[in-house]
């Protein structure tokens, strides 16, 4: 390894290696229990009391009176926050909005949805089986306040909401001593949001989930948010429905001898500088660029303006680890399962196939990271600490739920009947078998 305070230099080979990379797949850990007792005692409150809980704790961990400011944002200041901003800000959220709604509406084009179904009487069989798909009704959106919240995060949880069609989009924003971005109001009204909610942290996921006398039940809960937002999201999945619970940023680069060194120490700090927590992993079988990597990172990290965050970043959970080959960093990347993965290599469609477990994966060398994060198209919204291996990025289908439909003709009822008589008698359901054996004896009897 390297001298500490910069990035463990591995080799794949090295016992050590495999133990460092599966502490940085499991690194978001435990909830800290007191983290998790101070959410429920927020939560069950604002369960029993509603409006006047979250109006308490806004007061005393905000520092926002909401009797006098107004649980909402007036719709007035949605519509003069794209008038605040300069020219410039305003024409790139339009353009990143543009190209979000455009690849949701592909999806939605790409999965069929539409078309009235086939009535059971003109089936061979008499037995019609399809399901319809239908978006949520209500969905609540989490976003971080203050100046330094992410119109990109708004974009992209929105707007694939809106294109499946939901019919009420809620924010719930903190605005700590009354701060609020223009840019995150100027991307909700881009995304058609009419009711901000100005409150945050697990007291505004509660009044979601359950509903207040001001603020409406949701059907789902999307967004980020801190440890008492996700700890709150966490227990209230199942009152609920919820996005994922996010833990911090990843990316993992696997590239070859055709990569450059400069680009794959951009694209790592480009991860490294959200968190310290966050995990920014090169898997190469080249040594001669693992080394020039390196070298790149101290450069670009001396003038990086969060080359603190950055450092702390890539010393505890960073890692350069050279490979035996190409084959053994594709086994090492799907055992990672990152949430964003580049293939900085000479044939990135070839071996794209391969990685079975990523968020998000990021073709050649000129596709970085950070125009998934803004612009390129797909929701930014990824699983993270591993859960690619079985979690989906957000999109379209976050928002849709299905029910099965089911319909018989007389013949397919009688078709089917001797078999579920059986199976209901095989597991013990009389009622079940009786359901059945009357409409076979209506049958019998002439209809």
């Amino acid at each position: 390894m390297s001298a500490p305070g910069f990035v463990p230099r591995l080799d794949a080979a090295d016992p050590a290696c495999r133990p460092h990379l599966a502490r940085l797949a499991g690194r978001a850990g435990e909830v800290d229990p007191a983290v998790e007792r101070t959410v429920r005692e927020i939560v069950e409150a604002v369960r029993a009391e509603g409006d006047a809980a979250l109006i308490r704790f806004t007061r005393e961990l905000d520092g926002v009176d909401l009797e006098r400011e107004g649980l909402w944002i007036e719709e007035a200041r949605l519509e003069q926050a794209a008038s605040r901003l300069d020219a410039a800000t305003r024409a790139a959220l339009e353009e990143a909005a543009s190209r979000i709604r455009a690849f949701h509406e592909g999806q939605m084009a790409r999965l069929g949805l539409g078309g009235a179904p086939t009535p059971p009487e003109a089936l061979p069989e008499g037995i019609y089986v399809d399901s319809r798909t239908t978006p949520l009704a209500r969905v609540g959106c989490y976003v971080p306040g203050g100046t330094a919240a992410y119109p990109s995060s708004v974009l992209m949880n929105l707007l694939p909401a809106r294109v499946a069609g939901v019919e009420e989009l809620v924010v719930a924003m903190p605005t700590p001593r009354g701060e609020v971005s223009d840019a995150a109001l100027a991307a909700m009204r881009l995304a058609g949001v009419r009711r901000v909610l100005r409150a945050g942290g697990a007291q505004a996921v509660a009044a979601l989930a359950y509903g207040t006398g001001s603020v409406p039940r949701v059907d789902k809960i999307v967004g980020p948010g801190n440890i008492y937002v996700a700890t709150a999201k966490r227990l209230l999945f199942g009152e609920v429905d919820i996005d994922m619970v996010a833990g911090p940023s990843e990316i993992l680069v696997v590239a070859d001898d055709t990569a450059r060194p400069d680009f794959v120490a951009a694209d790592l700090l480009s991860q490294a500088e959200h968190d310290p927590l966050a995990s920014a992993v090169l898997l190469t079988p080249s040594r001669r660029l693992a080394d020039a990597v390196e070298a790149e990172l101290a450069r670009q990290l001396a003038r990086l303006p969060r080359r603190d965050i950055a450092a702390r970043s890539l010393a505890a959970f960073g890692a350069l680890v050279v490979t035996r080959d190409l084959d053994e960093a594709v086994e090492l990347a799907n055992a990672l399962a990152p949430e964003h993965c580049e293939l900085a290599v000479a044939d990135p469609a070839a071996l794209a196939p391969r990685i079975r477990n990523a968020g998000a994966l990021f073709l050649g060398h000129w596709a970085t990271e950070a125009l998934g994060d803004y612009c390129a198209g797909p929701s930014h919204v990824l699983p993270t600490g591993g859960t690619a291996r079985f979690f989906s990025p957000l999109s379209v289908e976050t928002f849709l739920k299905r029910t099965s439909l089911i319909a018989c003709s007389p013949e397919g009822a009688r078709r089917l009947a001797p078999t579920a008589i059986r199976l209901a008698e095989v597991e013990g359901l009389e009622g079940h078998a009786e359901a059945v054996r009357l409409r076979q004896r209506a049958l019998e009897a002439g209809g």
